[in-house]
């Protein structure tokens, strides 16, 4: 398994909510290719509760998307926008239980549309959530391209995927 390095990191404009480590108050997430998916782990805190100890559906929904548009950024080399993002919440996400895992891998392709399929477990291992996301490929000249290449170093795979069925 392998860092996905971003490429946008250093960038003028680049603030993404989801994965700019230098954002205030942005997730600030990290993505790794692990054979066919992409992954990441993620530590929720307080900022993003909902009710009481649980992780906000809204903040989930978002963790899924921004993990399913790298699938695309990393595996095709593109950009995509998202077209339509379906949830299942299936276990509330408590904040107390401490890290959550998240991976993704693309499971249909038909010319510039895109389907992702993403999964969320809390550090047990269990599914707590599951999005599947159509993506529509970008082909504008004004869209910048950038590589999404590998982080040199290997490291090892997230623990918590020898708990999930």
């Amino acid at each position: 398994m392998r860092r996905v390095i971003n490429p946008w990191i250093g960038e003028e404009g680049y603030h993404c909510y989801g994965c700019d480590p230098h954002h205030s108050s942005g997730l600030k997430m990290e993505f790794y290719e692990d054979g066919e998916y992409i992954v990441c782990r993620w530590e929720p805190t307080i900022e993003f509760q909902s009710w009481l100890d649980t992780l906000h559906g809204g903040v989930q929904a978002t963790l899924l998307d921004e993990l399913c548009g790298w699938v695309i950024s990393r595996k095709l080399q593109r950009s995509g926008v998202t077209s339509r993002m379906e949830m299942r919440y299936r276990k509330p996400v408590r904040l107390s239980e401490g890290t959550i895992y998240l991976r993704a891998k693309m499971v249909e392709q038909r010319r510039n549309i895109i389907t992702v399929e993403g999964s969320l477990y809390n550090s047990a291992g269990e599914l707590c959530t599951e999005a599947t996301c159509i993506y529509f490929l970008v082909t504008s000249s004004n869209v910048p391209v950038r590589e999404y290449t590998l982080a040199e170093e290997e490291v090892a795979p997230f623990e918590v995927w020898q708990k999930v069925k």
